[in-house]
């Protein structure tokens, strides 16, 4: 391939992932304003995020299974399309209803595409050096997509309107539409299975759950609907679980649960991320509502955190030497909650510097250094037949548990005072979101199984980039 050609591939490739992972963080320095436009209660506006990670992470296993049998590029071209136009319909929501079901199924369209940029990187670049400068750059790219949401949203939201966040997608998809056949090489369909029941009940089953705790927060957890939320939330995940047991190409293998140490690992990063995501989410709203930041200013206040995770890509591969995975990954864990449990102190009056950007610093250098060996203990000593499902789980885990974990925090908000009391229903938040990483702490260090320290190579953090 000549090199402009791999120039233009590996731009293409590029530009649709962080169009897909920038989609997850460009809404929460706009949420406010979302909220005032649209006229979402305080527990719903989380939808707007849930929305969009509850499809993606439920349909990515059956995303990756699609580019596999029908073909990358064509399944590349066709998610773009899907998440082209749901972004355009969401710019234009009139309701609460339309941006919901929008975001829904731009998380559908990125679960459709976000497998096979991965997978078309691979097959363009020969093994070796030009394939890890490949890598290195789509590594940089995932590490680097939240803040620049962040930052993007807070700019168009104060520009122009929050609206332009998402309407930005469109002439970027249509112009990676139109160049994908020109320079991506189709791959060869492999004979296989849809197990789109297992999508269906597992998303399903989710969305389920995470609508009972979203509805406890206004209506009690006593109240019926809430009540029946729940209980067809198990009956979905049960069925799923049967569902995956029988069929002969299961979207999700359960054999890959069998390992103590990756099932810990799956657990534990629900758990990091819903904390995380929970904390993105209300601390936006605490520098808007109490400290009357615009969002460009809230999402400036976030890049403390977000730099320094990116800048430690370089450094966690030689601290993984050094301590072993397991070590620097309870270290990282346990600086991440101690920042989450100060920064939980927060109050009206609270000044950014200390109170505010440390708890950040501390936050990305411990979540910089826990999620590389928290994902590599997630594909750790899988059989190469499983290499795909295992690294698909990894980023299943991530979105679903963001949505998981903003869901339960949502009613601890609620239980504070909600936007009454904005500043101490904050307050209380975060330290759900402190217990959340302390609990995953707590995981790793009593449930996890020891292994020899080895560290992540290269190739197998790419293999399961999802980072937010």
């Amino acid at each position: 391939m000549q090199l402009q050609n791999r120039t233009m591939v590996l731009g293409i490739i590029l530009a649709t992932y962080l169009m897909i992972v920038l989609d997850a963080s460009v809404v929460i320095t706009a949420l406010p304003q979302i909220q005032d436009g649209l006229h979402f209660s305080a527990a719903d506006l989380s939808w707007v995020q849930s929305a969009y990670a509850l499809t993606f992470g439920g349909f990515l296993l059956l995303g990756a299974r699609l580019g596999d049998v029908l073909g990358r590029r064509t399944m590349f071209v066709l998610g773009i399309g899907i998440f082209t136009w749901a972004s355009l319909v969401a710019g234009l929501a009139q309701s609460p209803a339309e941006l919901l079901a929008a975001r829904a199924v731009q998380g559908i369209g990125g679960a459709i595409a976000a497998p096979s940029t991965l997978a078309l990187l691979t097959t363009s670049f020969r093994e070796g050096e030009e394939r890890t400068r490949a890598l290195a750059a789509y590594s940089s790219v995932a590490g680097a997509g939240g803040s620049v949401g962040l930052v993007l949203g807070g700019l168009l939201t104060t520009l122009v309107s929050w609206r332009a966040g998402l309407f930005i997608n469109v002439p970027v998809g249509l112009v990676l539409m139109w160049l994908a056949p020109r320079y991506l090489a189709e791959t060869e369909p492999q004979p296989g299975r849809f197990d789109v029941v297992g999508a269906i009940t597992s998303t399903l089953g989710m969305t389920a759950v995470v609508y009972g705790f979203v509805r406890a927060a206004t209506d009690g957890w006593g109240d019926a609907i809430t009540l029946a939320s729940f209980a067809a939330g198990i009956a979905l995940l049960v069925a799923f679980i049967l569902t995956e047991r029988r069929v002969a190409q299961p979207i999700t293998p359960l054999r890959l649960f069998a390992s103590r140490e990756r099932s810990a690992a799956y657990a534990a990063r629900m758990l990091v991320v819903g904390g995380m995501f929970s904390m993105f989410f209300f601390l936006s709203q605490y520098l808007q509502g109490v400290r009357g930041y615009s969002s460009l200013e809230a999402g400036i206040a976030f890049l403390p955190m977000t730099l320094v995770m990116f800048s430690m890509i370089r450094v966690v591969p030689r601290l993984a030497v050094r301590l072993g995975n397991t070590q620097l990954l309870i270290a990282g864990l346990s600086l991440a909650a101690i920042g989450m449990t100060w920064l939980s102190r927060i109050e009206p009056d609270t000044p950014f510097l200390p109170g505010i950007a440390v708890p950040l610093v501390m936050m990305g250098l411990g979540m910089g250094g826990a999620l590389t060996p928290l994902t590599a203990a997630g594909i750790a000593g899988v059989e190469s037949r499983d290499a795909g499902a295992a690294s698909g789980l990894v980023n299943a885990a991530h979105q679903l548990g963001g949505s998981l974990g903003l869901s339960l925090i949502v009613t601890l908000f609620a239980a504070g005072g909600g936007e009454a009391e904005l500043s101490h229903a904050v307050s209380i938040a975060l330290t759900g979101s402190a217990s959340l990483l302390t609990l995953a702490l707590a995981i790793v260090v009593f449930v996890m199984q020891r292994r020899p320290a080895h560290a992540a190579s290269v190739g197998e953090v790419a293999a399961v980039l999802d980072e937010r």
